[in-house]
């Protein structure tokens, strides 16, 4: 079961594209966004990255943290946030250790479910978005819990 809104936020330590270790309990203070998804580059998943790119900058201009998080490896990270012109830093959970945390790791396809969590300055869950891997998220919503 995914993560619900007023629960703690699951702590973690992945590295993003850049091999530079990011847990989210230092975060605090920082309102972060955690946008899991399943692979780099396939079509939804890129739709959906470059939407927060292109659609949502505003996330960042409230002074929020974004990552896209899935198990894709650093190496594919750093490559497809150059590619796609990304602004927002990647994530690699290569083992699914956070997805599964949040209740978002699918075992059968191995890959993270399509979920959004905004994490407030307490480390709260304050907004939720989990929808199964062909399903892209409608993002509108997320700008409004961002405090």
């Amino acid at each position: 079961m995914a993560i619900e809104v007023g629960q703690e936020a699951p702590d973690f330590t992945l590295v993003d594209e850049n091999n530079e270790k990011v847990t989210l309990s230092e975060l605090r203070g920082t309102p972060v966004v955690l946008v899991f998804f399943p692979f780099a580059f396939s079509g939804i998943c890129t739709a959906e990255m470059c939407g927060i790119r292109d659609d949502y900058s505003s996330w960042m201009a409230k002074g929020a943290k974004v990552y896209g998080i899935s198990r894709d490896s650093r190496f594919v990270q750093a490559v497809f946030k150059e590619r796609e012109g990304l602004t927002h830093s990647l994530l690699a959970d290569l083992k699914g250790d956070a997805a599964k945390k949040y209740g978002v790791w699918n075992e059968a396809v191995g890959a993270a479910e399509r979920a959004t969590f905004v994490i407030d300055r307490e480390g709260k869950v304050a907004y939720a978005i989990h929808n199964e891997i062909p399903n892209a998220r409608d993002h509108s919503e997320v700008e409004k819990h961002i405090a």
